[in-house]
C-alpha cells in the first residue's frame, strides 16, 4: 500500500519541465500554501491576496506561485511563450495627494530579497538601488522617484512601465486611477517567444486601457528557471494593494516533451524502468522523510534558541521575585478563551491585541500576540521587554509580564479602560473628553517623556509618539504605551539607526533626510499631540479651500501667522477655557518647530503648560522653511528672543 501510495505521487506530483496552467478567478484562503506562497507582509484573505497591508509604512510583500517556471531550455535555447490575466485593487483610506509606492508582476530568480519602498518588493539593494538577482518586472507605479522614474512625470502621476534589471522603466505609459475611492483594474501581460515581444495591457478605472510592448530575449536575462509572481512596496506613504484573481498560462518546451518521450536504452527495457522506477520512489521516500525529519529538529531547535535567548536576556533583566512576571501559555490561553476573535482590541503590523482576565490577580490585562511570521515584529518584542520592564511612571503603560512558549511571544500589559487616545479624538467619541481630561493628558504625556528623556539612567527614544499609543486609564488619565521601535542612547547623543521609523504627520521633518531620531523628534511628535488635543484634528486632514491634503502642523502655522490662531481651537470645548487652550497650542507649535535645535526639551515644554514660565515668541513672519538649516541668528533661545523668519522652500 505504501509502495502503491508512493508510486501514486512520483505520478501526480507535477515536474518542473511541466507547462504551468492555472485559473483563480477568486483568491483566497483555499490558495494559501496549496497553490500560492506569500511572503514578508503579504497575506491572503477573503477579499484576495493582499500584497501590502494598509497603514503600514517601509515595508515590502510579495506572493508568487509554488512552482518554478521553466522559461527556456539551455541545451536547446529554446523559450517559452506564457500569458497572464489579473485583476486588482489598489487603496488608502487617507485622502493624501500621494500614496505608497505601488505593485510589479515579475520573474525573477528563485529565492530573491524583497526591499521596501520605491523598490516595488524586487530583488534590490535597499542601500545602492542596484540589482541584487536578475529579474524582469511589468511596474504599477503609484509615487514618482525622481531618482529613477521618468524624468517627464511629476509627483502625482501614475505609471506602467517594463523594468529589466533596473527601476528606471525601458517603457512606459501614464496611467490614472481614483486610490481613495479603491481602484479596480485589470491587467493582461503576454510574452511570445517567437517574436520576443512583452505585451502589457492595462484598464485603469479612469482613462480606459493603456498598452506597452517591449522586444526582450527573456534568455539573455533570466535564469531557465524562474520564480513569479506579484511584489509591492512601501516606504514613507501607505497603501493597500490586492489582487483579486489571477490565471496563467505557458507553453511546454519541445526540449522537455522530447525528453520524457525518449526510449530507455539498453536490451532490458523492462527491468531497467521498472528498477529506476523502484529506485526513484525509494530516493524519493528517504529524500521526503530526511527532508520533513530535518524540517522538524530545525524548527525544534530554532524554538530552543528563542527560548534560550530570550530567558537568557530576560533573567539578566529580573530578579528573582522582581520585574514583571513570567506566565505559562496555558494561563494566557485560559484568561484570552483562546485567543477569541470577540477579545480582539486591534491588529498591528506586529500581531493582535488581546483582552484577557487572569483569575490568579483578579484583573484584566490586554495582551500583545507577536505574529509567528513578523521578523519585525520578534525584533520591537526584543526590544520592548528590555525597555518597558525597567521603566517605573505612572504615566506608562505598566507590563505585567511576558511568555514565550510553544513558538508563541506574548507581551501583557495592564488593561486600559478607555482605549487609546484617537478613539476618543476621531471616533465620535470626542464629547466624552472636556477640557479637564485634555489637559491632564497633554500633561501626563509630557511627564511621561522627560522621564524617558531625562529622569531615566540612559535616554530612552520612543520613536513613535501618536495619539493612538496613548492609553486611557478608567480616570482619562494618559499612559504612554507600544515600546516596540523604542531605543536606548546617551544623554546627549541621538539614535545611531539610519533606518526611518515613526507614522507620517507625527515624524519631525528631519527624519525623512537623515533618519535618525533624537529627543527633539519625540518633542516634535509630541507637538502633533498637543495640537490634536486643542483642535481635536487628526495629524494628517483634508484641506477643503485648496482640495489637498496638509498636516495639522501645517494649518495650525498658517493660522498662528496670519493672526487667526483661535481658529484652530477644537469649537466643541466652549469659549471658558480659551486662554489654556491657546497656551497648550502654542506649546503644540513650539515642540513642532521644524528646526529641530529651536524646539525644548520636554522640561521647558512643563514648565510653559504649568504657567511657570512664560510663553515663547514664536516667528512672526509668513512662513518659516520646514526644510532648510536655520541660521545663526535662528539658534537664539526662542523662549526670550523673536527668530529672524526664513522663507518656504
Amino acid at each position: 500500500m505504501a509502495i502503491l501510495l508512493c508510486i501514486l505521487l512520483v505520478l501526480i506530483i507535477p515536474n518542473e519541465a511541466d507547462p504551468i496552467n492555472f485559473d483563480f478567478r477568486y483568491l483566497g484562503p483555499q490558495n494559501q500554501n496549496t497553490d500560492i506562497v506569500t511572503m514578508d507582509a503579504a497575506f491572503i484573505s477573503d477579499n484576495g491576496m493582499q500584497l501590502i497591508p494598509d497603514h503600514t509604512t517601509f515595508i515590502a510583500g510579495r506572493g508568487i506561485y509554488k512552482r518554478l517556471l521553466h522559461i527556456w531550455d539551455k541545451a536547446s535555447r529554446e523559450l517559452a511563450s506564457f500569458s497572464t490575466t489579473f485583476s486588482f485593487v489598489i487603496e488608502s483610506s487617507t485622502f493624501e495627494d500621494y500614496y505608497a509606492d505601488g505593485f510589479t508582476f515579475f520573474l525573477a530568480e528563485n529565492n530573491s530579497v524583497a526591499t521596501t519602498g520605491g523598490a516595488l518588493g524586487l530583488p534590490i539593494d535597499s542601500s545602492t538601488y542596484k540589482i541584487i538577482y536578475p529579474f524582469v518586472a511589468v511596474e504599477f507605479d503609484t509615487l514618482w522617484n525622481k531618482e529613477w522614474d521618468p524624468a517627464s512625470l511629476s509627483l502625482n502621476d501614475y505609471h506602467a512601465g517594463i523594468n529589466v534589471n533596473s527601476l528606471n522603466s525601458s517603457v512606459f505609459k501614464k496611467w490614472s486611477i481614483n486610490i481613495t475611492e479603491g481602484a479596480h483594474c485589470q491587467a493582461s501581460i503576454t510574452y511570445d517567444s517567437v517574436s520576443k515581444t512583452l505585451g502589457v495591457s492595462v484598464t485603469d478605472d479612469v482613462n480606459g486601457a493603456i498598452d506597452l510592448s517591449y522586444i526582450i530575449d527573456l534568455r539573455d536575462v533570466l535564469p531557465e528557471l524562474v520564480t513569479f509572481g506579484f511584489s509591492a512596496g512601501a516606504g514613507i506613504r501607505f497603501e493597500k494593494v490586492t489582487v483579486t484573481s489571477w490565471s496563467f498560462n505557458s507553453s511546454k518546451l519541445q526540449a522537455d516533451e522530447e525528453k520524457a518521450q525518449a526510449p530507455t536504452p539498453g536490451p532490458k527495457k523492462r527491468p531497467s524502468h521498472m528498477v529506476g522506477l523502484i529506485l526513484g520512489i525509494v530516493v524519493a521516500v528517504l529524500s521526503g522523510l530526511g527532508v520533513f525529519v530535518y524540517y522538524c529538529i530545525c524548527r525544534r531547535n530554532k524554538h530552543r534558541r528563542y527560548e534560550v535567548r530570550y530567558d537568557e536576556e530576560m533573567n539578566k533583566d529580573f530578579e528573582e521575585g522582581t520585574g514583571p512576571k513570567r506566565f505559562s501559555y496555558n494561563e494566557i490561553l485560559q484568561a484570552t478563551a483562546g485567543f477569541a476573535e470577540t477579545n480582539k482590541l486591534g491588529e498591528g503590523g506586529f500581531g493582535g491585541v488581546y483582552k484577557g482576565f487572569l483569575k490568579d490577580l483578579n484583573t484584566y490585562v490586554a495582551v500583545k500576540r507577536v505574529s509567528k511570521t513578523s521578523e519585525q515584529g520578534i525584533r520591537e518584542y526584543t526590544a520592548e521587554v528590555k525597555i518597558i520592564s525597567r521603566l517605573r511612571h505612572k504615566n506608562l503603560v505598566e507590563l505585567k509580564g511576558w511568555c514565550h512558549e510553544k513558538s508563541e511571544l506574548l507581551l501583557v500589559y495592564e488593561f486600559m479602560e478607555n482605549g487609546s487616545l484617537d478613539l476618543h479624538l476621531f471616533k465620535q467619541k470626542s464629547m466624552l473628553l472636556t477640557w479637564d481630561k485634555r489637559k491632564r493628558i497633554a500633561h501626563g504625556l509630557a511627564s511621561a517623556l522627560s522621564y524617558l528623556h531625562e529622569e531615566c539612567k540612559e535616554c530612552i527614544l520612543h520613536r513613535d509618539i501618536k495619539s493612538s499609543n496613548v492609553m486611557l486609564d478608567s480616570n482619562f488619565n494618559a499612559k504612554l504605551g507600544d515600546f516596540g521601535l523604542a531605543r536606548l542612547v546617551d544623554h546627549d547623543k541621538s539614535s545611531t539607526t539610519t533606518m526611518l521609523a515613526g507614522t507620517f504627520g507625527y515624524m519631525a521633518p528631519e527624519i525623512a533626510m537623515t533618519g535618525k531620531a533624537s529627543k527633539e523628534t519625540d518633542v516634535y511628535s509630541f507637538g502633533v499631540v498637543a495640537l490634536e488635543l486643542a483642535c481635536g484634528r487628526k495629524a494628517i486632514g483634508y484641506k477643503a479651500d485648496e482640495e489637498r491634503q496638509t498636516t495639522l502642523v501645517e494649518w495650525v502655522w498658517d493660522l498662528y501667522w496670519i493672526g487667526t490662531l483661535l481658529e484652530a481651537i477644537d469649537p466643541s470645548l466652549g469659549s471658558n477655557y480659551t486662554e489654556e487652550i491657546e497656551r497648550l497650542v502654542i506649546v503644540g507649535l513650539w515642540c513642532a518647530h521644524p528646526h529641530a535645535d529651536l524646539r525644548p526639551s520636554m522640561r521647558q515644554a512643563i514648565q510653559v503648560l504649568n504657567s511657570e514660565a512664560s510663553l515663547p515668541i514664536l516667528p512672526s513672519m509668513p512662513k518659516i522653511a520646514f526644510n532648510a538649516p536655520p541660521t545663526p541668528s535662528l539658534l537664539s533661545d526662542s523662549s526670550t528672543t523673536s527668530p529672524s523668519p526664513l522663507l518656504f522652500n
